[in-house]
């Protein structure tokens, strides 16, 4: 993975002198709570409901087992014990003080990480797919080209106010795994005709209060010119986006009232006066960045093991898991392992300060010293032998990260919700921890198979309700929580927003809600189908029927 240089080191180090000494003018009274405020932002520091949140940037979900082990030494420290993984990839703090900040900063920067660009109106911590380098569809390793762009896009002037926040994703392999289309600039890496690498760009992508799935503004573009076409799309953005209604100044909204061919022209006209200047990528930029990507030392191993067979025939538990827990990888007599941060009863992304340890530990262990977050808000294994995952599997499963549920009904999304976050109109964890409980058989989740279910405690859709096959949403309704519910959604490549289904449900309706929407699908199912096949072949029709019926008859 990316390893700072001096450059890298010095920026974030000066940066935490910088805030060290913002935070003691405002402490002291020099710095009214307007003038603090844009500070604190810039530096991931959100007030919350009850306490001040800090958000700490994960580049691509990419971490090494030595930042784990000092996130989970600040979370045990300077909070409650305990952190959550995001679906950008990050991870957050619920309950640091606001006069530690400073001293949390100093110590993620000893471990080469921050906060710089987590929140505020700029660019976003650029994500990709969580699985990138090792999976067997990959076409092109996206990191480099991550890396590239975070170091283009941080403390960029020019993005430094913009309209609203900016996110990017990038994806190498041919199925999608980073929701490219749902974002505000996705960029989708192939190989052309001429076996050169281009990228597909999308634009205009975004949930929130609008879900809008991206356009394709261009559908062969040089490597060379990812950041110069993304600078010509985000001026046009900068220029134009709207800054007198917050609801409305995602870039969605201006592709969307401008036009794509509209938007596309301005870009272009752009592009033109930029596309060959200063910030066009050289093979030679590219290499040096990808030199910290090298492939890692992998031994020559056979597709099959004969101890990991007989694991597997010998024990239901660990079959179990290495069927929903483990994914294919390139290399030969290697497996990717997704330790579950979605055991019952706990809140979906949460990991203890004792669990980073046990998940730094396996990484150094058996998986080169590195590992991933993913934006369904789990840790993954890159890299593990197939003759190492007993004893992965026996470790994980001790300390509570080895629930076999990774793709069903209860690997579910969820933000932090009401119970933290000041923006929510609904807690969503209450939520998600009924439906886990209505669910609490894993026969009966692995017969439903695989599904999605997103949710969030607001519009701006941290949880990614549109884009679950199941989503509900926290709305507020005279003064009380009420949940709204989608079906219908789904990313990747054909990637789609879901429906509502009719009117929206109390707290205490949402698990027999859900149940009654599996128990349509049950029925209604053929041999090969998902829940999410089932959905677009009948429509919300008759999910709506069964779901209401009940309400009425209850």
């Amino acid at each position: 993975m990316y390893k700072y240089d001096a450059i890298d080191q010095q920026i974030v180090d000066e940066r935490v002198k910088q805030y060290r000494d913002q935070t003691r003018r405002y402490l002291a009274g020099e710095l009214s709570e307007d003038e603090f405020r844009p500070l604190r932002l810039q530096n991931g520091l959100y007030i919350q409901r009850h306490a001040p949140m800090l958000r700490i940037a994960v580049p691509y979900g990419m971490l090494s087992s030595e930042q784990l082990r000092k996130l989970g030494d600040i979370a045990k420290r300077y909070d409650r014990g305990y952190g959550h993984f995001s679906t950008r990839q990050n991870l957050q703090l619920n309950w640091p003080k606001l006069e530690d900040i400073p001293d949390i900063l100093a110590e993620l920067a000893t471990v080469q990480m921050h906060a710089i660009q987590t929140s505020g109106n700029c660019i976003r911590n650029i994500t990709t797919d969580q699985f990138a380098s090792i999976a067997p569809d990959e076409v092109i390793d996206p990191r480099a080209m991550a890396e590239v762009m975070r170091q283009w896009s941080t403390f960029h002037p020019e993005f430094a106010l913009l309209p609203r926040k900016f996110k990017i994703a990038v994806s190498g392999t041919k199925q999608d795994r980073a929701i490219v289309q749902a974002h505000d600039i996705g960029l989708e890496f192939y190989k052309d005709s001429n076996n050169q690498v281009a990228i597909k760009v999308w634009v205009g992508g975004g949930l929130g209060r609008t879900p809008i799935l991206g356009t394709v503004i261009r559908e062969h573009l040089e490597w060379q010119h990812a950041l110069t076409y993304c600078e010509a799309i985000i001026r046009v953005y900068n220029m134009h986006g709207r800054r007198d209604n917050a609801y409305k100044a995602r870039i969605k909204i201006l592709v969307k009232a401008l036009g794509i061919e509209e938007f596309k022209q301005q870009v272009e006209a752009e592009w033109a006066h930029i596309k060959d200047g200063p910030n066009t990528i050289t093979e030679a930029e590219l290499n040096r960045v990808a030199q910290h990507f090298e492939p890692m030392p992998y031994e020559s191993l056979p597709a099959h093991d004969t101890s990991f067979d007989a694991a597997i025939a010998s024990n239901p538990a660990f079959a179990s898991w290495i069927k929903r827990c483990t994914h294919a990888h390139k290399q030969s007599g290697y497996r990717a392992v997704t330790l579950s941060l979605k055991p019952h009863g706990k809140p979906p992304g949460d990991i203890s300060s004792e669990q980073m340890h046990v998940v730094a530990d396996l990484a150094d262990a058996y998986s080169f010293g590195e590992l991933r977050a993913s934006h369904e808000q789990n840790l993954i294994l890159a890299d593990v032998k197939l003759s190492d995952l007993f004893a992965v599997w026996e470790k994980a499963r001790a300390a509570g990260l080895a629930t076999p549920n990774i793709g069903l009904l209860t690997d579910m999304i969820c933000c932090p919700g009401g119970d933290f976050c000041s923006l929510a109109n609904a807690k969503s964890i209450p939520i998600a921890e009924a439906i886990q409980m209505q669910f609490d058989n894993l026969d009966y989740l692995h017969d439903i198979g695989d599904l999605e279910l997103n949710i969030s405690g607001c519009m701006n859709a941290c949880g990614h309700h549109h884009v679950g096959h199941i989503g509900i949403l926290g709305v507020d309704k005279d003064g009380s929580e009420w949940y709204q519910v989608t079906i219908g959604g789904k990313q990747g490549n054909d990637a789609s927003i879901g429906s509502v289904i009719g009117p929206s449900f109390s707290a205490e309706e949402m698990p027999g809600v859900v149940q009654r929407l599996i128990e349509v699908y049950l029925k209604e199912r053929t041999d090969e189908e998902r829940f999410i096949d089932t959905v677009r072949r009948l429509g919300i029709a008759p999910f709506k029927a069964h779901v209401y019926a009940e309400k009425e008859a209850a």
